[in-house]
């Protein structure tokens, strides 16, 4: 099959599995509010009051299906990219927590009076709990918005998330089943019980069942190797299993201890070959309070690893060639693919465009180096700070720059880019004003929490 029928069926293919899982996600939240409207209901109070209640319930559904997005179900991020679904998953909440100002804003609209439930000591139990769901949904946000301002430690934010995230969902179906007129048929109450436990279960099987199961596959730290720009590969050897398989360019979440139920795993990008299954590279800058500790890891100490995720891979995107963006540690899942090619002996034309501040600080200069041998790659290093007699490009990666080294048939190449956020949104600008149709751009989002 030609290139393009097959890149045309793959597209279609992953359209269809998109908008299944989207049509999945709006009956999710849309289902128990159309079970509301079936059978007898309480007579109306108003338009603002019942569209105050549908908020509240919409915001409770909306808050419970988080936990369903966050499970990492493979076949449901799969047409997407986890990525882009904890970004969706972030959005998300505020839509929830709007709906939630709305409920509480619409509901004094039609009745001032109400004003004295929002007080939680003095109001009755059912409305206690509805106003420090809401208090907890607020901080819930606050805390994931701006953690790093806070400077609030990743692990301790884990933690408060789950019981945040848990409280206010609790807490609203409380407040939902004490104003038990809008549940009044047995069934409508057990559906939203039903409900309820389905959102608690899928947390449960996040922070309990999958921890289990990683138990059975664990890896030992072979080596931490230093790389420049601050930088250390991790090599993981599986112990008493075949390994990780994944396509290049995915990403896991690495959790190194002595047992993965400690809520202390980090997403990384796998920089290393899928045809080396014996050895499970990650290549991770000092960013953080974590990234800082890496180098210190022993050799031997024992590691578990979930994943494959992401969908930020060539294997989904055939092509007649490539063209590869990567700022700073955005190389490392760029480094997955070339070493892929490489070992499959690919001679498809690849176009690397590699940013950083310093040439001595770029990571894998000199396999990149020794890569151009392997395969037909040509490579354009942009610097920051170019070193004294240095005659190749600086600044920033542009559109001039871009269509100065890319050849003639660009538009048919697929491009993936990997770095910060405003080098992603640049790049995406640039491509698109190259004429680079939108979806042979692809971006990986590295920082999902």
């Amino acid at each position: 099959m030609p290139t393009d029928e097959i890149r045309t069926s793959s597209a279609a293919g992953s359209y269809v599995r998109a908008l299944f899982w989207i049509g999945i996600y709006l009956a999710l939240v849309l289902a128990p509010l159309v079970a509301l409207l079936i059978g007898p209901t309480p007579a109306s109070l108003g338009f603002h009051w019942d569209l105050s209640i549908a908020l509240g319930f919409a915001a409770t559904t909306m808050m419970g299906v988080q936990f369903l997005l966050t499970a990492r179900f493979k076949k449901a991020t799969a047409p997407y990219g986890i990525d882009i679904i904890y970004y969706f998953h972030r959005y998300l909440a505020l839509v929830a927590l709007a709906l939630i100002a709305g409920h509480v804003v619409l509901l004094l609209a039609a009745n001032p009076a109400f004003v004295d439930a929002l007080n939680p000591f003095g109001a009755p139990a059912y409305q206690a709990a509805g106003v420090v769901s809401a208090l907890a949904a607020v901080l819930l946000v606050a805390t994931s918005l701006w953690r790093k301002r806070m400077r609030i430690p990743y692990e301790v934010w884990r933690i408060g998330h789950d019981l945040l995230a848990l409280a206010a969902v609790v807490l609203a179906m409380v407040h939902i089943d004490g104003a038990d007129h809008y549940l009044a048929l047995p069934w409508k109450r057990a559906l939203w019980v039903g409900i309820s436990a389905s959102w608690v279960a899928a947390l449960g099987y996040v922070r309990l069942v999958k921890p289990f199961l990683l138990m059975r596959r664990p890896y030992r730290v072979g080596a931490v190797s230093p790389e420049r720009g601050d930088a250390w590969t991790l090599v993981l050897e599986p112990v008493g299993h075949e390994g990780l398989s994944f396509r290049p360019g995915q990403f896991a979440w690495l959790t190194l201890g002595r047992h993965p139920f400690g809520m202390k795993e980090h997403p990384f990008s796998i920089a290393s070959s899928p045809s080396r299954p014996e050895k499970l590279e990650f290549t991770i800058k000092e960013l953080g309070d974590f990234t800082r500790t890496v180098k210190d890891v022993p050799k031997g100490a024992r590691a578990y690893v979930d994943g494959p995720y992401g969908a930020f891979t060539m294997d989904r995107h055939p092509a007649p060639g490539y063209v590869f963006l990567a700022g700073g540690i955005g190389i490392a899942p760029i480094m997955s693919m070339l070493r892929a090619l490489a070992d499959r002996r690919d001679r498809r034309p690849l176009f690397l465009f590699y940013a950083y501040s310093r040439w001595d600080r770029m990571t894998f200069r000199e396999e990149i180096e020794e890569l151009k041998s392997r395969l037909d790659l040509r490579v354009v290093y942009v610097l920051g700070e170019p070193p004294d007699g240095w005659e190749g490009e600086t600044g920033r990666i542009d559109r001039a720059l871009l269509d100065r080294h890319l050849p003639a048939d660009r538009k048919s190449f697929e491009f993936f880019i990997c770095g910060p956020v405003p080098m992603i949104e640049a790049m995406e600008s640039a491509l698109h004003g190259l004429g680079i149709a939108a979806r042979r751009v692809h971006t990986e989002l590295f920082d999902l929490v």
